[in-house]
């Protein structure tokens, strides 16, 4: 492995776990009900639906990367522009998020914890049932130049993994702050969260925007 590949392994990285986290972090329902979780029943559970989540995610990664591999032609040929079309949608995507109230997708607890499986399952279906997910992918893979066209198939493994990573790292960073603040996390903690999750999304989004017009490239 020359420098080269090691320096386009190590920027797969990074992109792939940025995407991973950006698209698990706004507190949409199964966000709320990953919080709603580890309050009620214990981190671990909430940390088991947010690995329902994270599958769901990469089917959907998978699903985009997959249909862009079709126009990689034009990825190459539009790249800055396709940068910016992303960012906007990224502007778009962080400023609903802040505006959204993720409370409206609270739901009445239950006595019955449930089997680990079960909370997977519900959290993956959940979260799968939104496919409005692949038009927020389309957006960070050209944001990002994600899509390598005719990248090895090594390349595009390492970048998938990467999102994963990101989507676990997430899921157990948000699951191990809530449970440490448990007696203190209220309806309004939940409301906060998500309008500073917005902001840092739209923020990152205008410095895309920045970037692509100055005609500097984050691939």
């Amino acid at each position: 492995m020359n420098w080269i590949e090691q320096v386009t392994i190590l920027d797969l990285l990074v992109k792939g776990f940025i995407v991973g986290v950006v698209v698990s972090a706004p507190l949409g329902p199964v966000g709320v009900l990953c919080i709603q979780r580890t309050l009620n029943k214990g981190r671990w559970f909430g940390f088991v639906t947010g690995l329902g989540a994270a599958l769901s995610v990469i089917c959907y990664a998978l699903f985009t990367g997959f249909g862009m591999s079709f126009i990689d032609e034009m990825i190459l040929k539009l790249q800055i522009f396709l940068q910016i079309v992303g960012s906007i949608m990224l502007l778009a995507f962080g400023i609903y998020t802040f505006r959204s109230n993720p409370v409206k997708s609270l739901r009445p607890t239950s006595a019955n914890r449930g089997t680990y499986l079960h909370n997977f399952i519900t959290a993956f279906f959940v979260t799968f049932s939104n496919p409005l997910i692949i038009f927020l992918f389309i957006g960070l893979f050209a944001r990002f130049s994600f899509v390598m066209p005719g990248s090895p198939l090594g390349f595009q493994l390492v970048g998938y993994l990467a999102i994963i990573i990101g989507a676990l790292t997430w899921w157990f960073g948000i699951t191990y702050f809530v449970n440490k603040v448990r007696t203190r996390f209220n309806v309004r903690g939940i409301w906060i969260l998500n309008r500073i999750i917005g902001v840092v999304v739209i923020i990152a989004s205008i410095i895309g925007i920045v970037l692509a017009i100055a005609g500097k490239s984050l691939s």
